[in-house]
């Protein structure tokens, strides 16, 4: 079914893609391999959007892309709006009326301070694949373990991020520098995550010759 309608939009360009029966025969059996655990119904939406959006046959892999995108609801954002809307309200995400409940979570997966305080280049790869795997949850209905609004539990809201790139600046340090120090600063107060971070930093804060704030003490 698929490569029938492959066949029928694409025309001479499908044609193009297999240079013998051979070749077309194994790619039928490695494309039947990939899709056997999804329904008819999934499929034919991919063929769909693949049509409008896919000027060649797609691969395997754009293809199992567009049959996830198909199953996400309606409303939900891409990954970059969704990136832009965590780092805009990143500060504070309990008073945000957020898009849908994926964005705020796979922030909170990230952790909110790396978010406002580390490069795009570094923290969008880990919130593409944060995001995706929230999808992947809401799409098989396992769901989330806490809803949206909820009481802080670290130290990653807007007074502590100041009070973070102000102690950065006060010892001669850049803010990716401050924020890499005192990550520690974001866990709570008292647990064991909190305690190894702290004692990792301080032989990075040994070689740049700084001391870091007490492991019990917040900055602000």
């Amino acid at each position: 079914m698929i490569f029938a309608r492959f066949l029928a939009i694409y025309g001479h360009k499908f044609r193009s893609c297999f240079e013998s029966q051979d070749e077309l025969i194994l790619a039928k059996r490695e494309w039947a391999l990939s899709l056997v655990d999804y329904s008819e119904s999934q499929m034919v939406a991919a063929i769909n959007a693949c049509k409008e959006k896919c000027e060649w046959m797609p691969t395997i892999a754009e293809f199992l892309r567009e049959i996830k995108q198909a199953q996400m609801p309606a409303g939900l954002p891409d990954v970059y709006t969704a990136y832009q809307e965590a780092c805009m309200h990143g500060n504070r995400p309990n008073q945000h009326n957020w898009s849908h409940e994926v964005v705020y979570h796979a922030g909170k997966s990230v952790g909110w301070f790396d978010l406002l305080s580390s490069p795009q280049s570094e923290v969008l790869p880990r919130f593409t694949y944060a995001y995706e795997r929230a999808c992947e949850r809401l799409v098989s209905g396992e769901g989330f373990d806490e809803p949206v609004v909820q009481a802080l539990t670290d130290r990653s809201d807007a007074s502590s991020m100041t009070a973070m790139l102000a102690w950065a600046q006060a010892n001669g340090l850049t803010k990716d520098q401050g924020a890499q120090l005192l990550f520690y600063q974001t866990k709570p107060v008292g647990t064991d995550i909190r305690s190894r971070l702290y004692h990792k930093a301080q032989a990075q804060a040994k070689a740049l010759g700084v001391d870091l704030p007490a492991l019990h003490q917040n900055l602000s």
